[in-house]
């Protein structure tokens, strides 16, 4: 592989990555890795909110602090890099656990798409601009009642998920 090739394909890993930590700044309510993916400067374009980055994350914290759980799916990822600036769409999924007015959990699914666009400063890729489009939305009953009273171990928020607990991790099984 030449070395444009390889320098390419880096940089896209790279833009791929800040979906990763957003995504994951987002469900694990981290406001410090989910604002970690954008220049100061950049403009977020959700509809429901449409302003500077600190604004964006102190919002979408605040909506998802509610939720009991949330997990955020990357699809597709197509990035087109023009030098130190790119352009990408990048197709999610959004499950989130809610509770409504009733008492009574509801599935809330959303779909679409993030398109963005990328500068890269100084050697470090971040999104400049971000606009969230949504494709489709299913509202449904909570469907995952055998959960309960399983043995699974359940995913978690910040700092509870098993995702910190790096000592855990590092347990080797014993006779």
């Amino acid at each position: 592989m030449s070395g444009d090739r390889l320098q390419h394909t880096a940089d896209k890993q790279e833009i791929y990555e800040l979906s990763c930590s957003y995504m994951r700044g987002q469900d694990r309510l981290d406001p410090i890795e989910h604002r970690s993916v954008f220049w100061d400067d950049a403009w977020c374009a959700y509809g429901i909110y449409d302003g500077g980055p600190d604004g964006f994350v102190a919002f979408a914290q605040n909506a998802l602090k509610d939720h009991k759980s949330n997990q955020h799916l990357i699809g597709q990822v197509q990035i087109d890099l023009q030098g130190d600036e790119a352009f990408g769409e990048v197709y999610y999924q959004a499950f989130h656990r809610i509770v409504a007015e009733d008492g009574s959990e509801r599935d809330l699914f959303v779909s679409g798409r993030y398109v963005d666009r990328y500068e890269r400063r100084k050697g470090v890729w971040k999104i400049a601009y971000r606009s969230e489009l949504v494709d489709w939305v299913r509202d449904d009953p909570a469907a995952d009642g055998w959960f309960a009273g399983s043995t699974m171990i359940p995913g978690a928020r910040k700092p509870a998920d098993p995702l910190y607990d790096r000592e855990a991790m590092r347990k080797r099984y014993e006779d």
